[in-house]
């Protein structure tokens, strides 16, 4: 199974439009799922995002379209919860992320807010941040690269395709 990871968009409040390559890659990936941390800050940022294929999005704190506060994606006995993170203080504390994880009884916890693309493991959670699809500036950084992930889900290997400013890096997890 291949899933989208993305978020943090801020269009068009802090800039103009998605960046156009990322539409195409995506288009390209094919992707099974397409996760969305939230911060579209528009609906017509929503219903762009909407057509690139089976979307499963969560709201951000400066989103004000009717979507729910976290997500569960079910595969196979795999959860992966999403939730936008605009409740932990400090900004992508893991301790209080994997609580969350915890009541959604996810291995894997999609999380946004940070706008810094990042990837850890804690106390059993496989933690995935996206990071910002524009690079938008946000409450705790400035403006960065243009970032998302790409999962790809083979039995118990993971593979997280890191995509930067168009750039790609990977690594392997055993889940």
């Amino acid at each position: 199974m291949k899933i989208v990871c993305i978020g943090d968009f801020h269009v068009p409040d802090r800039v103009e439009k998605i960046p156009g390559w990322i539409k195409k890659k995506i288009q390209e990936e094919n992707p099974d799922k397409i996760i969305c941390t939230g911060d579209f800050t528009s609906e017509k940022t929503l219903k762009e995002v909407q057509k690139w294929g089976d979307l499963i999005a969560v709201r951000g704190n400066m989103d004000w379209v009717d979507l729910p506060e976290h997500a569960v994606l079910d595969v196979g006995d795999l959860k992966i919860g999403v939730i936008h993170g605009s409740g932990i203080v400090p900004r992508g504390d893991l301790n209080q992320l994997s609580k969350y994880a915890k009541r959604m009884k996810a291995r894997i916890l999609v999380h946004g807010h940070t706008h810094k693309l990042d990837i850890q493991e804690h106390n059993g959670v496989l933690f995935i941040n996206p990071g910002s699809a524009t690079g938008a500036w946000g409450g705790s950084s400035t403006e960065g690269p243009q970032t998302f992930a790409i999962l790809e889900l083979e039995g118990k290997e993971l593979t997280i395709r890191k995509v930067i400013n168009g750039s790609e890096e990977s690594e392997r997890h055993k889940l």
